[in-house]
């Protein structure tokens, strides 16, 4: 296994135990006690993020037997991580619901003492505004990762073309090696028919020097 993903595993882990720890005290909390420790758990929700995150690139980069086993924990990590943010918003819309119950009521209040139309809108523009910002920050959170996922596949893809690459330098290698065996088997051959030359080229000088020497006994008797 990785070492770099275990000392990530390890971290994750311990953070994942601590913000559950955290989210059942906010449960008990209330007012600004609440909004504090909420404010913690987002702070390590994000470090817990981060950790997710490189996990991701470190199980990416490795080979593919490794890569399906520390995937596959990711995948358990990044489940986990999701129930956390859950949980952190179950006890936002309880403190939030706790919120609106009191404007409700403040606003009763207002009512009763005939507070004037003006100040109802800007509230109502001041709880627009704010989902808005919500919303703004939902999406920016969503192209974050998004650009992440596209960065994990780029660094996938670029590691699968280097193993295409070794694999094209190995085959040249063995093609050179080829060209050499096939210029040693020609030189080899070359010399045999050079040398079958001097032979046959022997064989004929003998034959011709047979028949002079048959000829000019013939004509001298």
């Amino acid at each position: 296994m990785s070492e770099v993903f275990d000392g990530y595993e390890r971290h994750y882990c311990e953070l994942s135990a601590n913000l559950s720890h955290q989210c059942t005290a906010a449960s008990a909390l209330d007012g600004e006690q609440k909004k504090q420790k909420l404010s913690e758990i987002n702070g390590g929700l994000e470090d817990a993020d981060t950790l997710i995150r490189k996990m991701d690139l470190e199980a990416r980069s490795l080979q593919p037997s490794m890569k399906a086993t520390l995937l596959a924990k990711l995948r358990e990590y990044k489940s986990d991580l999701n129930n956390l943010k859950s949980e952190v918003k179950r006890i936002k819309s309880a403190n939030v619901s706790v919120t609106a119950r009191d404007e409700l009521l403040e606003l009763g209040r207002v009512d009763s003492l005939a507070v004037s139309n003006d100040q109802k809108g800007r509230l109502l523009m001041s709880t627009e505004r704010l989902n808005q910002s919500t919303d703004k920050i939902t999406n920016s959170r969503k192209t974050l990762l998004e650009t992440e996922e596209i960065g994990a596949s780029i660094l996938q893809d670029l590691h699968q073309q280097r193993q295409s690459l070794l694999h094209a330098h190995k085959s040249l290698h063995g093609v050179d090696d080829n060209i050499s065996k096939s210029k040693k088997i020609l030189a080899a051959m070359s010399k045999r028919m050079n040398r079958n030359k001097w032979i046959v080229g022997s064989l004929m000088a003998a034959l011709v020097f047979a028949i002079i020497l048959i000829l000019y006994f013939k004509l001298t008797r």
